[in-house]
């Protein structure tokens, strides 16, 4: 068995305390805020538990929903269509993404309406969001390789005037 020197089990210990640190803030952060879907197979419940039945089976991994409860390790979400239910935190991510609304839309190689397109998604399409400046209608997003400008009307993930870094 091998054992850890001092200073390499305070250097343990710091890493461990600093990640649980960074898990509670993640959590602590104020609702409502978008997450996205870890899982390739997430069920959604009517109530924060295993023994209320299932509404919905998601089979779309990075599908951005938005946390409006919470209750111990349960997420009550709504998605990008308005249904409402409780998913396990485990089955969520912090990492952000989006969902095209509407139709067909322009992905800019700047945030101008007059910037030359570098991309077109149709909607449904779920990408990265890279960047949103609290004070612009456009935020910076990523589609499958592809990294641009997109309005922030043409898609659903993001809150009005949120900045996002």
């Amino acid at each position: 068995m091998r054992t850890l020197s001092y200073p390499a089990a305070v250097l343990v210990a710091v890493l461990a305390a600093v990640t649980f640190a960074a898990a509670l803030a993640a959590e602590s952060r104020p609702l409502p805020r978008f997450v996205s879907l870890r899982a390739d197979e997430v069920k959604m419940r009517t109530g924060p538990g295993v023994q209320y039945p299932v509404e919905w089976v998601y089979h779309r991994r990075r599908l951005p929903v938005e946390i409006i409860a919470e209750y111990q390790t349960w997420r009550k979400v709504r998605d990008w269509q308005g249904s409402q239910g409780w998913i396990h935190q485990s089955l969520l991510s912090a990492n952000r993404t989006f969902i095209v609304t509407g139709a067909v839309r322009a992905i800019r190689e700047k945030a101008a309406p007059e910037s030359r397109p570098v991309a077109r998604a149709e909607a449904g399409v779920i990408g990265r969001l890279v960047q949103c400046p609290g004070d612009g209608v456009w935020c910076r997003v990523e589609v499958e390789g592809h990294e641009g400008w997109l309005r922030r009307v043409d898609f659903w993930g993001v809150h009005r005037g949120e900045v996002v870094k």
